[in-house]
């Protein structure tokens, strides 16, 4: 099993950020390191409060990546789900869904689910 300290998960960590370091003037970056994997957060700056996490399992061959809506309630941030692919095979595609998301896939798929759902 990899762990944080690994030359090849150092490696992979770092080529992910340099992947969305396009983006640090628009999201604040933070990567944690966990027992099971290691996870990369962006946050966004912006007026549009978002959240993104990109996760990698020690143990496994693929990403997943989420996004979320943040609220704040009494100084508490609440988080709504908007997207979720849990087997990005590659790094490439991993980048092309951070990039989908940023530039409001999500956003839209929750437009459309909520659309759904005031039909139904």
């Amino acid at each position: 099993m990899e762990h944080k300290f690994s030359t090849e998960t150092q490696k992979e960590v770092n080529t992910v950020l340099d992947k969305v370091s396009e983006w640090k003037n628009l999201f604040s970056i933070k990567v944690d390191y966990f027992y099971e994997g290691w996870a990369i957060y962006l946050k966004e700056k912006s007026i549009y409060p978002r959240s993104i996490v990109i996760f990698k399992s020690y143990s496994e061959d693929y990403y997943s990546i989420k996004s979320f809506e943040i609220h704040t309630n009494n100084k508490k941030e609440l988080f709504k789900e908007l997207y979720v692919n849990e087997k990005i095979e590659t790094i490439s595609n991993l980048y092309y869904e951070v990039k989908e998301i940023i530039y409001g896939k999500d956003i839209l798929g929750s437009i459309s689910s909520m659309k759904c759902e005031k039909k139904a």
